[in-house]
């Protein structure tokens, strides 16, 4: 259904396929659920999620214009999922263009904070307790993520676009 917004963008349109991979492995982890404890539903994985494309696109911003085509790469790839996941999920025609741009906001705002957090404007626990959870999360569940996306963001900083393409995330 969006697909027609987004068409031409980039010139490939799987382009972005293998780092939105790697992202959703690491998405995937059991630690992020079980240490963690960001709750293990369809909302809780969408923060996780998010919370790492957001990260990944606030790399590629520090990269200038190197990582510009990938960053909408990303971003393009992130949509195609969430259409194609929602449409799974039974959401038709009249909800899904709304339920999308919803998502498509939320990771807006999620790269937002991240990017404040990164530049050592906001607190990196309370940029992780922001991102992933709704309610209240216990101070070991806080200490758990945010060192786990720190160690992210510090292996993301020190890999190149090149292998960031690739879907080498580390």
């Amino acid at each position: 259904m969006l697909g027609f917004l987004f068409r031409g963008l980039t010139a490939e349109t799987h382009r972005g396929a293998p780092l939105f991979a790697a992202i959703t492995a690491e998405a995937r982890e059991p630690h992020w659920y079980v240490e963690g404890k960001v709750p293990d539903t369809i909302d809780g994985r969408f923060a996780v999620l998010a919370t790492i494309v957001a990260l990944v696109l606030v790399r590629f911003e520090q990269a200038g214009a190197e990582g510009a085509d990938d960053s909408v790469a990303l971003t393009e790839r992130f949509i195609e999922v969430m259409e194609s996941e929602h449409r799974e999920l039974g959401l038709g025609d009249p909800g899904l263009g709304k339920t999308v741009r919803k998502l498509v906001g939320s990771l807006a705002r999620r790269t937002e904070l991240w990017r404040r957090a990164v530049a050592g404007e906001r607190d990196w626990t309370e940029a992780a307790h922001q991102s992933l959870y709704k309610g209240g999360a216990s101070a070991d569940a806080l200490r758990h993520v945010s060192h786990r996306l720190e160690t992210f963001w510090n292996a993301l900083e020190h890999c190149s676009i090149a292998a960031l393409q690739a879907g080498r995330l580390r």
